[in-house]
C-alpha cells in the first residue's frame, strides 16, 4: 500500500507514525521543529488520514506498508519515531526488518495487549453521528459528547472530521478499525530482538507503560534507554512539547 507522508526538512531521514485516530498533521509543530537536523517523513498509517482504506489492518501489515515506503524512497537504514499504535507499528518494523532501522523511538506505549474497552465505543459513537443532516463542527461535537465526555480526546478525533463541498465525512476508516480493534489493542508473538539503539519515552500521568512492562520491553529491546516525560499523559508530544522535543534530539544525536 502506498501511504501519504508529508515531508519536511533536510537531513538524515527521520520517520513518524502516529497513533489510533491520529494522522501526519498531528504532528506538524513537531515535524517543523526537527526539521533543521532531519528529513521528516510523516507518515498516514492505513485507513487513516489520506492514505488508503482496507479491511486488512494489523501490525504485521502496517509494517509492510511502513517498509514498502521506506525501501521505495530509499530510506534505509531510517530512524523511526512511533506514537501508540505507531510505536508498535515502528517496533514490528524492527523486530522483523531491522535492516531498515537506525534508531527507534517508541512514544508511550510498550510491546504488551492492553484492555481498552473504550475504543469500541469511540467508534460506534463516531459512526453513529448523522453527517447528513450536519453543518457546524458544534453539532458532531454535541452527538459525539455522551459517550465520550472527555472534552480534549473528543477535540482529538474531531480533527477526523473533514468537510469537503458543503458536505463532513470522517477522514478515518471506521467499518475498518472497528472489527481489527482487538489486533491493535493487543502485540504479536516475538521471540528474536532489535539490537539497534532504542528510546521509550512514557508520560508521567499515562498507563501505557508500567513498571511491570520493563521485562517485556528490555527483552525485544536490550539496548533501551527509558524516559519518563513529567507532567505528561498518553500524548507528551502534544502536553510538554518542548520536553518531549529535548528528548527526542538526545536520542537521535546518541
Amino acid at each position: 500500500m502506498q501511504l501519504s507522508s508529508q515531508i519536511t526538512g533536510e537531513g538524515p531521514p527521520l520517520v513518524i507514525l502516529h497513533g489510533l485516530f491520529g494522522s501526519a498533521r498531528n504532528w506538524g509543530g513537531i515535524c517543523r521543529a526537527l526539521a533543521d537536523i532531519r528529513q521528516v517523513h510523516a507518515l498516514d498509517l492505513r485507513n487513516h488520514g489520506s492514505s488508503p482504506w482496507s479491511e486488512e489492518m494489523s501490525y504485521e501489515i502496517m509494517a509492510e506498508d511502513v517498509a514498502e515506503y521506506i525501501e521505495a524512497r530509499g530510506l534505509a537504514p531510517t530512524d523511526i519515531l512511533g506514537h501508540s499504535m505507531g510505536g508498535k507499528t515502528a517496533m514490528q518494523l524492527a523486530l522483523t526488518r531491522p535492516e531498515l532501522l537506525e534508531k527507534l523511538i517508541v512514544v508511550d506505549i510498550a510491546p504488551v495487549g492492553y484492555i481498552r474497552e473504550s475504543f469500541p465505543e469511540y467508534v460506534a459513537a463516531m459512526k453513529a453521528v448523522d453527517l447528513s443532516r450536519t453543518t457546524r463542527r458544534a453539532e458532531v461535537d454535541a452527538q459525539l459528547v455522551d459517550a465520550i465526555p472527555n472534552d480534549s480526546l473528543r477535540a482529538f478525533l474531531l480533527q477526523n472530521l473533514v468537510s469537503e463541498h458543503g458536505r463532513f465525512h470522517w477522514r478515518v476508516n471506521l467499518d475498518g478499525i472497528g472489527p481489527n480493534l482487538p489486533g491493535i489493542i493487543g502485540w504479536p508473538e516475538h521471540h528474536g530482538g532489535f539490537s539497534g539503539p532504542t528510546t521509550f519515552l512514557a508520560g508521567e500521568r499515562s498507563d501505557y507503560i508500567r513498571p511491570r512492562d520493563e521485562g517485556a520491553i528490555r527483552k525485544l529491546f536490550p539496548h533501551v534507554k527509558l524516559k519518563e516525560i513529567g507532567a505528561s499523559g498518553h500524548w507528551p508530544h502534544a502536553e510538554q512539547p518542548e520536553a518531549f522535543l529535548k528528548f527526542v534530539r538526545e536520542a537521535l544525536s546518541a
